[in-house]
């Protein structure tokens, strides 16, 4: 390898460990910053409720117990999903600083519009906003 081979590679590299470097706190921000871009509810399942709860909602056992919301008769009030989502309940952790009133709407009325479950009832921004 000659010289200017050898310079070209490490300026490569440096690069690309800038280009890490810069793109590492929009990242950590996304996911300990408590911030959250998505606001569909269907983005916000897979983003934060899927890991848990697994992508047909159907619930896990394993280092701990994830509750089924597929085919969820509790869902059919909506303030219940409303204060575990605000509060947390359990090992789920309250989203009350993480996401605005709209984005939890989204996310339970897509919760409970999917998955088996057939709760057309909304819940709204004002209802999420009422009960912080």
């Amino acid at each position: 390898m000659n010289r200017c081979t050898a310079v070209v590679v490490v300026m490569s590299v440096m690069a690309l460990a800038l280009a890490v470097a810069v793109s590492r706190p929009a990242a950590a921000q996304f996911y300990f910053g408590k911030t959250y871009s998505q606001q569909t509810g269907e983005g916000l399942f897979r983003t934060l409720c899927q890991g848990c709860h697994m992508p047909d909602a159907k619930g896990a056992i394993g280092a701990g117990a994830y509750p089924a919301l597929a085919h969820n008769p509790r869902l059919g009030a909506a303030v219940y999903p409303l204060s575990v989502i605000l509060h947390g309940q359990r090992a789920m952790p309250p989203f009350d600083d993480s996401l605005s009133d709209e984005q939890i709407a989204n996310v339970i009325n897509y919760v409970r519009t999917h998955f088996g479950n057939q709760y057309r009832d909304q819940v709204t921004p004002a209802m999420v906003k009422a009960h912080r």
